[in-house]
This record gives C-alpha cells, structure tokens and sequence, in this order.
C-alpha cells in the first residue's frame, strides 16, 4: 500500500490548484467513509480479496451501534432489568430486601462493553492486510479522470470506487429556547455518571419508549412527552395502548398529544434543570430533559455537490437495489441510504455491495424483508405491514386474513409471570403468503425472525402452520393462532 501523502505536499498542491498523481498520491481499489455496520466487514472482505482499502473515520470506530446505540443501550437494559426483577422477586416467592442499585457501577459496566467491542472492531482493521484507517473527517473533493478524490483530514486519496457508511445524528426540533439549554441527546445521555432525579424525554418513539424505561428501572422518575396523539404511532393502536399500559404500571408518566411551546431554566442558576411549557398552560420541569425525536442523515458534510451527487429533501442518498448511488462507482450504506435505520440494514448492505462486486447472487435491498425490535421490556418485533396498512389495503380491493392472540392466554407467558403483549399476523387470502406480523412479549424481538425468514422463503402460511414446534414455548402458539385466520375488514 502507498505511504501517506504528506500534508506539506498536499498543501503546496492546494496551492497550485493542481492535484497531486497517482504516484504523489494515496490510491485505493475501494475507499469507504464512515464506520457503521457495513464498513469492517466490507473494508476486511474487499481487503481479503486482494483489493487496497482505505477506510476513513471522525470519530468513534463502530458508530452509533457499538458506541451510542446497539452495545451500550442493551447492556444497560440489561441491569435495568435485573433491578426490576429484585424488586417484583416477591412475586416468585423470592425475597431480596431493599433493592439498591448502583448507577456509577451500571454505567461503568457499560461502557467497558462499549470499549471492548469497539476495541475488537478497531484491532480487526488494524490487522486487516491492505486496510488503512484514517483517523479524520472524509469528504468527495471531486473527480480526476475515472477516479474519485477524497479528503481524509489533511490528506487526499485517489479511489476508483467509494462507499459512503456516515450515519445519522439526532434531529433537534425547533423548540423556543431549546438550543440555549442543556438538552441530553442519545449519546450524552450515556455519558452520565449521575443518575437523573427527573429526566423528562421529548418523543414517544423507540429510543425515547427504550430509555424511558430504562431509566424508570434505574430509579429516575421519567415523564415521556409525545406531541402526537399516542406513543409508538407506528405501530397499531392496540399496540402502543399495551405499550402505554406496562410502562405507567411501572411508573412512567407519557403524555401524549402535547405540543411542547417553550423551554427554559427552571430556576436560577446552572444545574437548576429545564422547564417545558405545553400547550394549554401546563408546564413540566425536569431535572434533564432528553431530546428523542428522530435522525437527520450525515450527508450535509460529504461535499457530495462536488462529484454531482444529489439527496432527498430530508438529506438521505438514494440507491438502487444494489445500493448504486446516482453517481457511478459510488454506493451508499446504512442509515444514510433511508432504508431502514437499523445495524441489521447496515451489515445486510454490506452484504449486497459486497455480492455485487463480486458477481454473486444475493438478494437486493428492493427484495428483502425488513423487519426489526423495539427493546422495552417486553419488547417489540415487527416485520412487513400492520393492520392499519392491511385494512387499507382492503378498502382498495385486497383480501387478506388476520389473526390475534393476547399474551396473557399463552402459557410460557403465564409461566414466566410476563403477560403484557400480544400476537398479530397477516397474510394474503389469495397467495396465502405472509404479509405481516407483530409480536409484543416476551421473547417477541427473536420469535418476529421466524415469520421474517418464512416470508423470505415465499411459502404459504399452512406449512408453518403443520411444522411441529417445541413446547413449552411462545412460539409453539403459531400453528394454533394460524388456524383462526379470519377475513380482515376495512
């Protein structure tokens, strides 16, 4: 591989408005900006297979799985539960006394998961032959000929094709005074090291409803502020008023359909917390206040304008099935490509850029099958459409069937003492394929996965309903729950 281009050369080159050759400088086969899910493994298999990678990084090596989401939010989920279970433990005739927990020890615990995995990424690469880490800002800088150039820093590379790996960072609404105080996002909520007396959370959606409960568990009183009529407004009615339920069993105090006006100290001094003025007079005020309401993509930085490479309105690049951006030789993966802003998206892209460069068979972004968890305890899983999408569907002609079952009449549930949820599947009347499914309880996250894989295989609904399964599990209930498929109405 080339030595680095020094910055002395690169900037007599800026100078003279002439860019340095390919001799001069650094060239790459493949040059991938960003470390998301997609970027190890496609930077270490293109690398493998005789290809001079290079692979740029700002920040943290992982991104926001591995740092700020995924790895950090599931260990500390992970202690939350455990505390909620001492404390319901007299329900299973197990007494454990006053509950304690110990929020430095939890979020130390943490975080040495976090830097242990992020360790492994980084040890992974550096002993990727033909791999190269820039630890610096990456931007498009233009075109010389068939390749591309790319700032990495103070540095410029030569590549012939790129792949855009950058992620998304917190939106912050426009709320009046908002941006002068304070505010928690998602990752410095994790950078804590007290807990909250009161953490108020703006947004009713995945991370807000996750770490909302986490920190209800961790001892924090928690009030979530959704300006929508109801939380979880992606999901089906009956399932955010479930999710609604068992977390104001637990304590959380959601408020929903609450246009938020103003915010502003909430008493002299720093430290004094933040105060929220609702619409219709109410105010809340809160020790911090976590900002929960969605993600912009990191594409305003790239200097895509420079190679002539365009975005949506809402700053997302658009892709092909193969994740072929607008520009030849440029692919964009993960979060910033809007389809689907989840690690499981972003390792499958790698997955298809790296079969189509290889001229192997996979199946593309327009033909997979998406589905993905909310981890509230119990949590979430989720694939194809809901019954809100299903019964449009039929008001538009289509015939489908769906069934129900409440969590409370199936038996591992009853066992386990965790009841809250329920089951809902939908299938096509005609194809008798599986259009959707959600399941919310216990183990709900890991039993979606075999209606996802099902779906992938295109099979009717009746051979999973003749597979023998195990007892005594959740997922035994499927062949009974398939057997009172009914018409669905508008």
């Amino acid at each position: 591989m080339n030595t680095s281009t020094s910055v002395s050369s690169d900037a007599a080159h800026a100078a003279s408005g002439k860019l340095p050759s390919a001799q001069e400088m650094n060239s790459f086969d493949a040059i991938i900006i960003g470390t998301g899910q997609a970027a190890p493994a496609l930077a270490v298999a293109l690398a493998q297979g005789g290809e001079r990678v290079a692979v740029i990084e700002a920040g943290l090596v992982g991104g926001s799985c591995v740092n700020v989401g995924c790895t950090p939010t599931k260990t500390l989920r992970k202690s939350a539960r455990v505390a909620h279970m001492a404390r319901t433990a007299r329900e299973y005739g197990v007494d454990v006394g006053p509950v304690h927990v110990d929020f430095p020890a939890a979020m130390a615990r943490m975080r040495q998961r976090v830097d242990a995995s992020r360790g492994g990424l980084e040890g992974w690469l550096a002993s990727a032959p033909n791999v190269r880490l820039y630890r610096a800002w990456g931007s498009l800088a233009g075109r010389d000929g068939a390749d591309f150039i790319v700032k990495a820093g103070t540095d410029l590379l030569r590549g012939r094709r790129i792949y855009l790996n950058t992620g998304t960072r917190p939106f912050v609404p426009p709320i009046p005074g908002l941006s002068d105080l304070p505010y928690l996002d998602n990752t410095s909520l994790l950078q804590l090291t007290e807990l909250p007396e009161h953490l108020i959370i703006i947004g009713g959606s995945y991370i807000g409803l996750e770490m909302g409960q986490i920190f209800r568990r961790l001892g924090a009183r928690v009030s979530i502020v959704e300006t929508g009529e109801r939380i979880a407004v992606r999901e089906d009615p009956e399932v955010s008023a479930a999710i609604t339920a068992f977390l104001e069993r637990e304590g959380v105090d959601i408020l929903s359909g609450a246009a938020i006006e103003s915010a502003a100290p909430a008493g002299d001094g720093a430290g004094s917390g933040i105060r929220l003025k609702l619409a219709g007079g109410r105010e809340l005020a809160g020790s911090h206040v976590l900002v929960a309401t969605g993600r912009l993509p990191n594409s305003d930085k790239l200097n895509l304008e420079s190679v002539g490479l365009p975005t949506d309105g809402r700053g997302f690049i658009k892709t092909d099935g193969e994740l072929r951006t607008a520009v030849e030789g440029i692919w964009a993966l993960g979060d910033i490509n809007g389809r689907g802003a989840f690690t499981h998206t972003s390792y499958d892209d790698h997955e298809i850029a790296l079969a189509q460069q290889r001229g192997s068979a996979w199946r593309d972004a327009d033909e997979r099958i998406l589905a993905y968890a909310m981890f509230t305890d119990p949590p979430l899983g989720r694939v194809g459409i809901t019954l809100d999408e299903a019964r449009r569907r039929v008001r538009g002609g289509a015939s489908i069937l769906y069934a129900q079952w409440a969590m409370k009449d199936v038996s591992r549930a009853k066992e386990e003492g965790e009841t809250d949820g329920l089951i809902t599947v939908i299938v096509d009347a005609a194809s008798e394929r599986f259009l959707g499914a959600c399941f919310l309880g216990i183990t709900g996250d890991e039993i979606v996965q075999v209606i996802s894989t099902f779906m992938a295989t295109g099979a009717s609904w009746r051979v999973l309903q003749q597979a023998l399964p195990v007892h005594p599990t959740v997922t035994e209930f499927l062949p009974t729950i398939l057997g009172r498929l009914k018409p669905l109405a508008p």
